[in-house]
């Protein structure tokens, strides 16, 4: 099985609406990529200066799973979306 934990900050103008808007984009995937085995995602509630604005942490079956999900056409405009609203994102992918 492979995690995938995507972590995002938010620019500092996006709007709470924004950001619920671009998380729900995300939650919705899961019913329309059969191959993803768990997803989560969800806002930082410490808001602490180390904190990340967001996550998303997802499992696959293997690497060939993941790679699909990368390119799959309903992960793809969200991908673009969430990368407007944000300065940074970072990911860790990792065997579990």
């Amino acid at each position: 099985m492979i995690r995938h934990v995507v972590y995002f900050k938010f620019k500092p103008d996006v709007t709470a609406h924004e950001r619920e808007s671009a998380l729900a984009m995300l939650r919705a995937l899961p019913d329309k990529i059969a191959f993803i085995r768990g997803f989560e995602v969800g806002l930082d509630v410490l808001r602490s200066p180390r904190s990340w604005d967001g996550v998303l942490i997802a499992t696959f079956d293997d690497l060939d799973a993941l790679g699909n999900y990368a390119r799959h056409g309903d992960h793809l405009p969200v991908v673009m979306r969430i990368q407007s609203l944000c300065d940074a994102i970072g990911s860790v992918d990792f065997e579990v």
